[in-house]
């Protein structure tokens, strides 16, 4: 009896703890296992920082200077405001470049005031000259060391008596190359302002409907152009095509000759473009600007000279 129940006790015993072992089995299996304190302390890994926003390029520093402080101006009878005043005359005080005529309000006087256009400012320019002329009266130029050179040329060069007597346009240019050289030579930081050619034909167009216009011209006026300003036949309108495409052609060689000099401004045909009406030329000449004609030039250059 008592080793009966000695083998009773033995086997409780081990049956016991078998379902003890597998109770503590069954209790661990599907539960997530705990985090280690190593795991707890492993931080996440953090986001990709944003990548900053390109800086823009600053912007180049330009060697313009919108204000300057001496004006020397080049050129021909328009720069001399020939007739503007006085007929068959020079008229400097009423020029578009450096005139102390206030109803022009010139260049010089917008910019310089009218304290400092008689010290500060020089009208170099010569009624008739051409474009061959430009050098010498650049060279001129430079012995002023002007801060500003306004540059008005090229309408002489075209109005010849006949078009096979225009300057050729490969002269022009080489004339005007020379030019800038030579003011660089003597002023190397000097600006440039150049003025386009006006257009000759628009001139001829507003001119011709004046009676008194037409017996002026007849005295020889840019003949090119102007003589026998009323015929229309298809030979007169060959011979003023011809005198404007050749307009164009100098104001292109202008434009190309200016863009490669980092100190001068073209002013990218506004001249050439502006339609001078009946008031705003010589009613002596009826070609020519008058005083109106002038302070519209002086306009057009004071714009495109402060342009930022």
């Amino acid at each position: 009896m008592r080793g009966r129940r000695r083998i009773r006790t033995a086997a409780a015993t081990a049956t016991a703890a078998l379902l003890c072992a597998g109770a503590l089995s069954g209790c661990t299996a599907g539960e997530p296992a705990a985090k280690t304190p190593e795991a707890r302390a492993t931080p996440r890994t953090a986001p990709p920082a944003p990548k900053a926003a390109p800086k823009p390029a600053p912007k180049p520093t330009s060697l313009w200077d919108v204000s300057p402080s001496s004006v020397a101006a080049v050129g021909d009878s328009v720069t001399r405001a020939f007739d503007a005043c006085a007929v068959l005359a020079d008229c400097p005080e009423s020029s578009w470049a450096t005139g102390t005529d206030t109803s022009v309000n010139s260049l010089a006087l917008r910019l310089l005031g009218p304290e400092k256009v008689a010290t500060r400012s020089w009208n170099l320019a010569r009624t008739g000259a051409r474009m061959a002329e430009l050098p010498e009266q650049m060279a001129v130029a430079a012995a002023e060391r002007p801060e500003l050179v306004t540059v008005m040329m090229g309408a002489n060069d075209a109005c010849r008596a006949t078009p096979d007597l225009m300057t050729p346009v490969a002269d022009f240019r080489t004339h005007f190359e020379t030019a800038l050289a030579r003011l660089r030579k003597g002023a190397p930081k000097a600006q440039v302002y150049v003025a386009s050619v006006p257009s000759l034909m628009h001139l001829w167009s507003t001119g011709r409907v004046s009676p008194m216009g037409l017996e002026v011209w007849k005295l020889g006026i840019c003949g090119a152009m102007l003589a026998d300003a009323e015929d229309l036949s298809a030979a007169a309108e060959r011979r003023r095509a011809e005198v404007q495409d050749r307009v164009v052609a100098y104001n292109r060689v202008l434009s190309e000759v200016c863009a490669k000099d980092e100190r001068c401004r073209y002013d990218g045909g506004a001249v050439f473009g502006f339609r001078f009406d009946s008031g705003q030329l010589s009613p002596w000449d009826f070609f020519h600007p008058s005083r109106d004609g002038q302070a519209r030039l002086a306009e057009l250059a004071y714009r495109r000279i402060t342009k930022e």
